[in-house]
């Protein structure tokens, strides 16, 4: 900064750099000095008019009576009112066709499974994952093995009625020793496996009939009719290893263990109304009270596509 002003008449700060650069004082223009003026004002009305102010128990109103939440109601019936009024024809198809009419019509079938995503987000994918695909414990829905049948009637009456599973507690009903329940567990896992004949596991194959397995499994470790019953030839399993210490009966580290804990403690099995093992709860609860019957056949629908339904 030079130590002199050359241009003291000139109304600069006195503030000046590289010789020639200097602050001018000169007042700013008067239309900008109104709009200043004018953002006071602005903001006394706004006080006014809109909620504002923090106080100890709440805020001030505003005299509009305008809120967020009053505002995105308002667009969002306006939303509704519009989809409504463009979607009618197809809302109403789905309320009256059965779901056979519905599965033959491709357009009201994609229609339905787009309606679907957020309802099956909001109601579903808590247990099930997002997009089908299942969370520990829980059924997926993203693949074609189904305990209760995958046909598009079957999974109606699936979500709109629940399910409730259903497995003997075969070790403490005495049915099974321990030792029997090991060697059922080999059996089953050999057959997963596709190993059910072999020599090593025969002993399984017979406790398998003795215990009564058949019934609900079948004959070949596959159900001959959706029952609930798992599918025992197949990798996929209804009930992961648990090792988190969520319960003190067993501590599981593979597939194995799993096995054994559900032949021994069974699913949904309670004593003096309580859950013998919290980790074996298989219960689908019914949507149709609280989703209605359209939805329900929306949701139907979406998940027959989501695996490939049969």
């Amino acid at each position: 900064m030079a130590g002199h002003n050359p241009w003291p008449n000139e109304g600069n700060t006195g503030h000046i750099w590289d010789e020639d650069i200097r602050e001018l004082d000169n007042p700013p223009p008067l239309w900008w000095m109104l709009a200043f003026y004018a953002g006071f004002v602005m903001i006394v009305f706004y006080a006014i008019y809109y909620p504002t102010i923090p106080l100890a128990n709440g805020f001030t109103k505003g005299v509009a009576g305008w809120t967020a939440v009053k505002e995105y109601q308002e667009s969002y019936n306006e939303l509704k009112a519009w989809r409504k009024a463009k979607f009618a024809d197809k809302e109403e198809a789905l309320a009256s066709k059965p779901l056979s009419e519905i599965m033959k019509d491709e357009d009201l079938k994609l229609y339905a499974v787009a309606t679907s995503k957020m309802l099956f987000g909001d109601n579903c994918a808590a247990c099930h994952g997002a997009g089908g695909m299942g969370n520990p414990n829980f059924p997926v829905l993203a693949d074609d093995d189904w305990l209760w049948g995958g046909h598009i009637n079957q999974i109606y009456a699936s979500i709109a009625n629940g399910r409730v599973g259903n497995m003997p507690a075969r070790g403490l009903m005495g049915n099974l020793t321990d030792d029997e329940i090991e060697k059922v567990a080999d059996y089953v896992m050999a057959l997963s496996e596709g190993k059910g004949n072999d020599p090593s596991v025969a002993a399984g194959k017979a406790i398998f009939a003795k215990g009564m397995c058949v019934a609900c499994h079948g004959p070949t470790g596959k159900p001959v009719a959706p029952n609930g019953a798992a599918n025992l030839t197949d990798k996929i399993w209804r009930f992961a290893p648990v090792n988190d210490g969520s319960c003190t009966l067993m501590n599981e580290q593979t597939q194995r263990d799993a096995v054994v804990r559900t032949i021994k403690y069974g699913v949904n099995v309670k004593k003096n109304g309580h859950l013998i093992d919290c980790t074996r709860r298989a219960v689908m609860p019914s949507w149709k009270p609280r989703l209605g019957e359209k939805d329900v056949k929306r949701l139907a629908i979406y998940v027959h596509e989501l695996g490939g339904g049969q």
